[in-house]
């Protein structure tokens, strides 16, 4: 096959198994609803596209993601405003719950300085954001679907206790390298013009 043919097939392979194994998974423990947060990042985005496939399969409606954004300190609008379009024009049940008091309140209660932007500071909002998560998988009865890949987590670049944990990490055998890869397949081949333009976006 020609260069685009092979790599559509390659792709399509790779986003079937990711899918695949995230749909067994909720099939076998019996749970119809997965819990997500998207950041507007490309590990977020391409767990979400993993998630949806695998409702599809499932036979669920897309309203059975809850996907969260939780925008904290540092958070850019245009990160913010990608992660809204993909979650609502992909059907999801959209959720916005912001960290800044949150985190703030945690800073004052251990004595961190808001203005010193450590290792705890940004470890703080991801430990935050990782218990909304579960919280809200508890209420809805849902799993919480990871969104690290690979690389993070062999390189150990993401938050123990934070980004780290989740039920079903479906990305966690693609590398970073990959990702764009699976995320530009997708864009091109969507017939939703407004998510290929998200994902366009997410990927420059």
């Amino acid at each position: 096959p020609d260069e685009k043919g092979a790599k559509d097939k390659r792709c399509r392979e790779i986003f079937k198994l990711q899918s695949t194994g995230l749909c067994e998974r909720m099939r076998k423990i019996g749970i119809k609803k997965a819990v997500i947060g998207i950041s507007g990042g490309l590990d977020s985005t391409l767990a979400l596209l993993v998630t949806i496939e695998a409702m599809k399969s499932l036979s669920l409606p897309m309203s059975n993601i809850v996907s969260i954004t939780m925008p904290g300190l540092g958070t850019t609008d245009r990160t913010y405003q990608n992660a809204l379009t993909l979650m609502k024009e992909l059907g999801t049940t959209v959720r916005e719950i912001s960290i800044e008091a949150a985190s703030i309140q945690h800073f004052a209660d251990i004595g961190h300085d808001t203005g010193v932007h450590d290792i705890t500071y940004e470890n703080t909002q991801a430990r935050e954001r990782t218990q909304i998560l579960f919280d809200s998988a508890n209420m809805e009865g849902g799993l919480v679907v990871g969104t690290g890949d690979m690389s993070e987590l062999a390189l150990g670049w993401c938050t123990y206790n934070g980004d780290h944990m989740s039920n079903y990490a479906v990305n966690a055998g693609v590398p970073k390298s990959l990702v764009k890869h699976l995320i530009s397949w997708y864009a091109e081949t969507t017939e939703n013009k407004k998510v290929a333009a998200a994902l366009a976006d997410v990927l420059d």
